[in-house]
């Protein structure tokens, strides 16, 4: 199998990973933080390894205790804005988010928890316009809640810029980091970013099952769960620390394992050179794509602020029938339709057209499956075309 599915979870993983989160289960699968004994020490002390090493990529702060895990970025973008949301508060977003920011604002509006959110439109190279923020600014806006890169464009929204506006107007800033942790620095104190998302399966190479979100000082998130946390039992209500505060019941252990795994690998690797190795086959495979008659590409004009994303679509032939084409006849898989960002789909006219074809490329694509994949495209098209 050709994998150019990256974007939705990166695989294969490395061995590494594989291999640490084998042996850590054999080794140390207990619970951390409820009993004294040597094996639940030791899962313990690897679970804070796992807080500081992804509290320094995100340059968070001090205190790594307010990194917390979840299952997803969505378990945690929900917990974030419900634990933000008010009556009478106002939020501003974009037309670039995912369904895990979308559907949130989206109901909690409809319930009254929220009075009203702004949607943000980009340009025709999938950008916001930070001035945009400024201009959508209400006397009762709480949050910006943004994409740090788009699932579907593949474009780094300029965070700066958008944090520096934030702090100006004293608004929480939320990124949701699901594709750009570990594809891209994150530098959470330079770009005011008071509470940054993330996912392991992704660009951090870790398992499905794990994410997080480290919260930065001063930024308050009310409950919406109870929980055990395994100390302080006696305590009625579920305790106001971190990290516990965010965390409820028994961590995913494994998938924390694997984490640390995968983000020691893409450190030791640099993200700096994996983006560069994935952006020069994703240029490649633009070029190569954008020369066949009858293919259309989506704001891919330039390798610039991008992550190794094309979606496209051939006239003639639904998305998802090219996809099925790919995936029988050349076996590539890849990824159609709205990509669970109808909004996006919405703006650069294929919502209508049942979204696109995309292609998404990781470290461990080489270039003679951008070949094979560049003559199927050309192969599908001709036959139309």
């Amino acid at each position: 199998m050709i994998y150019l599915d990256n974007s939705a979870t990166t695989f294969p993983k490395p061995d590494c990973m594989y291999e640490f989160m084998s042996g850590f289960y054999k080794q140390h699968g207990v619970n951390p933080g409820r009993s004294g004994f040597d094996a639940a020490i030791e899962t313990e002390e690897v679970v804070q390894k796992t807080r500081k090493i992804m509290t320094d990529l995100f340059n968070g702060g001090s205190d790594f205790n307010r990194l917390t895990f979840s299952y997803n970025a969505s378990d945690s973008l929900n917990l974030i804005i419900q634990g933000l949301a008010d009556p009478e508060a106002h939020v501003i977003t974009t037309m670039l988010e995912h369904n895990s920011v979308l559907r949130p604002l989206y109901c909690l509006k409809e319930e009254g928890k929220l009075k009203e959110v702004t949607y943000l439109p980009f340009d025709k190279e999938g950008y916001v316009d930070p001035e945009d923020f400024r201009k959508a600014i209400q006397p009762n806006t709480k949050f910006v809640v943004c994409t740090h890169c788009s699932n579907v464009l593949g474009t780094f929204q300029p965070l700066h810029e958008i944090g520096k506006i934030c702090k100006e107007n004293r608004l929480i800033l939320v990124v949701d980091g699901s594709q750009g942790a570990g594809a891209a620095k994150v530098d959470m104190h330079a770009d005011n970013i008071d509470v940054y998302i993330f996912t392991g399966h992704k660009c951090l190479m870790g398992p499905t099952g794990i994410g997080g979100a480290y919260v930065r000082e001063g930024v308050h998130i009310k409950h919406t769960r109870y929980a055990g946390t395994g100390v302080r039992s006696a305590y009625p209500k579920h305790l106001d620390e971190y990290p516990y505060r965010l965390e409820y019941g028994t961590l995913n252990l494994v998938g924390v394992a694997g984490l640390y795994a995968g983000v020691s690998w893409v450190l030791e690797q640099g993200i700096e050179n994996i983006h560069k190795r994935e952006m020069e086959l994703w240029e490649k495979l633009r070029i190569g794509i954008q020369n066949i008659k009858g293919v259309t590409t989506y704001c891919a004009n330039f390798p610039e602020r991008k992550n190794p994303v094309l979606p496209f679509n051939i006239t003639g032939f639904e998305a998802a029938d090219v996809g099925m084409m790919l995936d029988v006849d050349y076996n590539i898989a890849c990824r159609t339709g709205l990509q669970c960002a109808p909004k996006v789909h919405e703006h650069i006219g294929t919502l209508d057209m049942h979204g696109t074809v995309r292609f998404s490329i990781g470290p461990f694509n080489t270039e003679a499956e951008i070949d094979v994949a560049i003559q199927a495209v050309a192969d599908i098209a001709a036959i139309k075309n």
